[in-house]
């Protein structure tokens, strides 16, 4: 079992087992219903991807290269515009998210990462200086919500580290998050930030570290408690999933794309689950 099996069905069964009820909870189901959930606080993990520990479960398929796709559009394209992500990558499941009808998801994600020149001052901090500390990526913009309506974003902050080991410079980060749903987004965020994570590393030509996961409420929604049971009742199958980034070391962060990742010895378990998204 990997150890993202293994945290997986911990969390799954702490929140089963010791959860507490949301109160006033803004999600909705798509009938209308408000989406209840059960969560517990402070989440943590820790994956050495230079070791293959990487956060993606085998105990249902997790659509990864749907999910690295949207991390293009946040962090290349710098845009907020639906149509981009719809046409230029094979991606709709935003549009649920659609403000009005602007075609976009407000003053959110890529567009303030391009507000702000994000991934330019990123890299150029990590050029000038490897070792400083303060290379942060805050999405979390109160002027840009006051601006638009729109989902305030989950995955709001991550932060880099760089770490020397003999001869080998290793790129850590560190992905806060201030909400996720369990079954669903878990996996498909942290592999997100690890391709991220990777990308800036192939920049500099430096091998990735650690990946550091820190979920303030990490809930399971009240229509997805028989999909939790049969996870826990799953037994893994016997691989090993890794992701790679087939480019030579140094290549330009703008020039990578989706194409140039592959998750490799990924053996899922199957029939995948369905479930009912909260919007």
């Amino acid at each position: 079992m990997s150890k993202a099996d293994i945290i997986f069905k911990k969390n799954i069964q702490e929140i089963l087992d010791n959860g507490v009820w949301s109160e006033q909870a803004r999600p909705k189901y798509k009938n209308g219903l408000t989406a209840n959930s059960k969560y517990i606080t402070g989440s943590f993990a820790e994956y050495d991807l230079s070791k293959g520990e990487f956060p993606i479960t085998t105990l249902r398929p997790i659509a990864i290269k749907s999910a690295i796709k949207e991390i293009f559009w946040i962090y290349q394209d710098q845009t907020n515009d639906l149509s981009v992500l719809q046409d230029k990558y094979g991606v709709s499941y935003w549009n649920d998210w659609e403000v009005g009808e602007t075609g976009t998801i407000g003053q959110r994600y890529g567009a303030v990462v391009k507000k702000h020149q994000i991934m330019d001052k990123i890299l150029k901090q990590l050029e000038d200086n490897p070792w400083n500390r303060r290379n942060v990526i805050s999405l979390w913009d109160y002027e840009a919500f006051e601006e638009t309506e729109g989902l305030l974003p989950c995955a709001f902050q991550t932060m880099f580290d760089v770490r020397r080991v003999g001869e080998d410079i290793y790129l850590d980060a560190t992905l806060t998050q201030r909400s996720n749903d369990m079954l669903v987004a878990h996996h498909i965020n942290a592999m997100q930030y690890v391709a991220l994570q990777m990308m800036i590393a192939k920049h500099f030509g430096w091998k990735v570290g650690k990946f550091f996961y820190f979920i303030n409420n990490l809930h399971i929604y009240d229509n997805q408690f028989e999909q939790a049971e049969e996870i826990l009742r799953r037994e893994p199958t016997d691989c090993q999933p890794r992701l790679v980034l087939n480019v030579p070391d140094g290549t330009d962060f703008f020039a990578i794309k989706p194409e140039d990742f592959e998750l490799v010895d990924y053996d899922p378990v199957k029939p995948q689950l369905k479930f009912d998204l909260a919007i």
